[in-house]
């Protein structure tokens, strides 16, 4: 088992793996850049998706990784997105995942499959905190909530660059319903409406978060971001809105971000 420590050795590329339901994601990250060097690699994730067969494939992509020109050696920490509630290192949900991830603790297993430092975060978290300090939200001296509109409604919330974890935004109340489940893209889909209802029911998230909060910013990611122009311009808020800048490698760019800061590997 890799020994966690404290590092005041700098580092300038760390590997980020990202763990989705149906893939598992990971590449090397520039971290003064916020980019991946080379190209991604991806292996579909196993099924069923126990703890102990997805520590076997972060093995395997880290193996790859670290094998390249320049891949980072053993003793840089690796940064891991995981999509479920982390507290600790360990998940306390379980989204598209076996359900058998619930009260694991991730950080040890993936310390223990990799040999090596790990650092795990929600996988929400990650790509938020990427977009502030590399993308839409960079250089915002404040408070940042980035807004991924997809199956769900994923969130993360960064002060003055630091992250605060698990604001699970998506799951505020409001007018009795779960919010993901009026204002997400999938309940967009799923009810047939128009932009301009959609827009309406993003109008009412948005301003309820907003009044928790008063944000300075918000990013607004997803797929559905890409339709930004059909639905951005609806919305009347105090905060400015912009769309999200990372697009699919956040959740990596984020991992190994974290894992760096965490280790004090940079500042």
């Amino acid at each position: 088992m890799a020994k966690k420590h404290k590092s005041d050795k700098h580092v300038d590329a760390v590997i980020g793996i990202d763990i989705g339901g149906t893939g598992i994601k990971g590449g090397i990250v520039d971290l003064a850049k916020g980019k991946l060097i080379g190209d991604r690699y991806r292996i579909p994730t196993p099924q069923p998706a126990t703890p102990e067969a997805v520590a076997g494939v972060v093995a395997q992509i880290v193996e790859e990784l670290s094998s390249r020109k320049g891949g980072p050696g053993p003793d840089v920490p690796v940064g891991v997105t995981f999509p479920a509630i982390i507290s600790h290192g360990i998940a306390r949900s379980a989204a598209n995942v076996d359900n058998s991830w619930i009260d694991t603790d991730v950080d040890t297993l993936l310390t223990k499959a990799l040999g090596r430092d790990v650092q795990v975060m929600n996988d929400a978290d990650a790509a938020g905190l990427a977009e502030a300090r590399y993308g839409a939200g960079r250089e915002v001296d404040g408070t940042v909530l980035v807004i991924t509109l997809g199956t769900g409604i994923g969130s993360a919330l960064i002060y003055k660059g630091m992250l605060v974890p698990n604001a699970e935004l998506g799951h505020l109340e409001i007018d009795g319903h779960d919010a993901e489940s009026k204002a997400s893209a999938s309940a967009r889909e799923r009810d047939g409406i128009s932009w301009e209802e959609y827009a309406q029911r993003l109008q009412r998230y948005f301003s309820h978060v907003e009044f928790l909060f008063s944000p300075d910013l918000f990013v607004v990611g997803g797929g559905i971001s890409k339709r930004s122009e059909d639905f951005l311009p609806l919305l009347n808020l105090r905060t400015p809105l912009v769309t999200a800048n990372l697009k699919n490698n956040a959740g990596i760019v984020g991992a190994a971000l974290q894992a760096a800061l965490h280790f004090k590997f940079i500042k």
